[in-house]
């Protein structure tokens, strides 16, 4: 009885793995072909570098006043020398909320990102489905983003089909 139960499932196993079809995308190739999405890749990346910038130029003054404090600290009274330890440790804060606030978990970053990208990131999902549902793709893999994915062959890239399926006609053929 073991045995037979052990071979119908190898039989059926294996049959169903092979009636399983399998394609993937390269999510990188198709927004590289999203005039939308490189627009506001540029907006965020021009954000991200002005807000970078406003955070380095608060550490260069944070340095240059601890630069100072250090070579004055000898000579100054214990009242000046707290006073600015105490300015320099509000500047550290300062200058670590905003990098927190720009670039955290729940950042400017993040939201502006959340705004400008995702909706694009969601039509190609939506694209992809639909792509993935009209052949009957049991998965569909990315091969961007380091995926483990260690070979595909290009008869089962459907990238092509997901941006047409967007209405977006293919200028960077790979």
């Amino acid at each position: 009885m073991k045995k037979l139960a052990i071979i119908c499932f190898l039989v059926f196993g294996t049959a169903f793995a092979m009636a399983q079809k399998y394609a993937y995308i390269d999510s990188d190739y198709i927004l590289g072909n999203v005039p939308e999405y490189k627009e506001s890749k540029e907006k965020l990346d021009k954000l991200a570098e002005r807000w970078t910038e406003e955070i380095e130029d608060r550490y260069e003054e944070l340095k240059a006043k601890k630069d100072n404090f250090a070579r004055e600290e000898v000579l100054l009274p214990n009242e000046e020398k707290n006073k600015r330890k105490e300015e320099i440790s509000r500047l550290e804060t300062e200058a670590m909320e905003m990098q927190k606030m720009r670039f955290g978990v729940s950042g400017d970053y993040f939201q502006k990102r959340q705004e400008l990208i995702k909706p694009i990131q969601d039509r190609v999902f939506d694209a992809m489905q639909k792509v993935a549902s009209k052949r009957n793709y049991t998965f569909v893999f990315d091969k961007a983003n380091q995926s483990n994915l260690v070979y595909a062959d290009s008869k089962y890239d459907i990238s092509d089909e997901v941006l047409k399926e967007m209405g977006i006609t293919n200028t960077n053929k790979q």
